[in-house]
């Protein structure tokens, strides 16, 4: 059996995009640390929309094109980060975009959405047991703001990690696992609100977003670890350009298909909801493997 490195991260995200948006310097930063960074995408995001005109006719009303070509974004965004180990839950395609909540796409057969948590997660086992992290990142039971395969994403996710160390579920899947520490992506208030006056201040886009915008905005208290990334601002800025379907990218701002402006956050934030924290009470962790054994 070849010898896993010495720290090991998975995230589990919804779309291509967003791995970079939420956790693009922390990713950065762990890779060039040495440490086994895993992503695994639950669907190409076949339903996004699409900024540029030149690339309007991927749109899924259109030629429905924009999974496939989204693959590509999101190995081009991976090569920014320095993440080789980048996954699509159960296979490019397997899984298909939701659509918003409410959307007649989250009906369709193959949906995210409308795919049986208990059918989605025994792929996610899989990897879990193979890539043995100790470290997990996902969404809260929201999504962050409530889009379908967000929230999908979060209970695929959390039943994966339970599976995964049960040793009655599947051994053909793999040796048991215990997932030591689990995080939900977080932005605490102050820190959004800071970020959008420093928007606002600069006019860069017409139109601004508010906080409502930012998936996963909670009290500050609510927020246990901060992972400073300003040293992998740009590797973040590129991978977030990256995805040029999806972003568009202005210095530290961006702007989504909505062209409302955003803060790009190099400072990523995180709640600690299952393992023991590593920081001393009354503090927040500065590394999300604090306190954990290799």
């Amino acid at each position: 059996m070849t010898e896993l490195p010495a720290r090991r991260l998975l995230l589990v995200h919804a779309h291509p995009d967003d791995e970079s948006i939420n956790n693009g310097a922390t990713m950065a930063k762990y890779a060039a640390e040495g440490a086994q960074v895993t992503l695994v995408t639950c669907t190409r995001g076949e339903e996004g929309e699409v900024i540029p005109p030149a690339l309007a006719h991927l749109a899924p009303d259109r030629e429905d094109r924009l999974g496939p070509h989204r693959v590509g974004e999101l190995a081009a965004a991976m090569k920014e980060l320095g993440v080789t180990d980048h996954r699509f839950l159960g296979g490019p395609g397997r899984f298909r975009d939701s659509g918003m909540m409410g959307a007649e796409q989250n009906r369709r057969d193959g949906a995210f959405w409308n795919t049986d948590v208990d059918d989605a997660a025994p792929h996610l086992v899989e990897i879990i047991r193979s890539v043995r992290p100790q470290v997990l990142v996902t969404y809260d039971p929201d999504g962050g703001y409530g889009h379908p395969d967000h929230i999908q994403a979060h209970r695929v996710a959390m039943r994966a990690a339970e599976l995964a160390a049960e040793p009655a579920f599947r051994r053909d899947l793999g040796d048991t696992h215990e997932i030591a520490k689990i995080y939900w992506n977080r932005v605490p208030r102050t820190v959004a609100e800071e970020g959008f006056a420093r928007l606002r201040a600069a006019g860069v886009f017409p139109a601004v977003g508010s906080i409502g915008d930012v998936p996963g905005v909670v009290d500050d208290s609510v927020v246990t670890a901060e992972i400073d990334g300003t040293d992998y601002a740009e590797r973040k800025a590129a991978a977030m350009r990256a995805h040029a379907t999806q972003i568009a990218v202005e210095g530290a701002f961006f702007a989504l298909s909505n062209d409302l402006g955003q803060p790009i956050f190099t400072t990523e934030y995180y709640q600690l909801v299952q393992g023991r924290s590593g920081a001393p009470a009354g503090r927040r962790e500065d590394d999300l493997f604090a306190g954990v054994a290799s």
